[in-house]
């Protein structure tokens, strides 16, 4: 994948957010992580959330992330989570 730098004039006319629930973090972490790190440059935020007790995590957890890109790049983000088996990803874009 090459990946195409957006202007920075374009941040917030290109606003995407992938919302993201894992459910088996242990099985799918790895691969998961490939995906972000393939797609980093567009990353602007990241936030993961999952439940924790004194003595376990949870298997399932959530991600948020907000992104700077095209749609297209976006949706192949998406699609690219939603190819992991255990992972449901969905994309809102909030462009102008």
């Amino acid at each position: 994948m090459s990946l195409n730098i957006i202007n920075r004039g374009d941040i917030m006319s290109n606003l995407h957010i992938i919302a993201v629930r894992i459910t088996e973090r242990n099985s799918t972490a790895i691969e998961v992580q490939k995906v972000l790190t393939n797609y980093g440059c567009y990353i602007r935020i990241r936030l993961g959330l999952h439940d924790q007790d004194e003595c376990d995590c949870s298997p399932v957890g959530i991600l948020i992330l907000q992104l700077c890109s095209t749609i297209e790049i976006s949706e192949n983000l998406r699609n690219d989570l939603n190819d992991i088996d255990g992972v449901k990803a969905h994309l809102v874009d909030l462009s102008d």
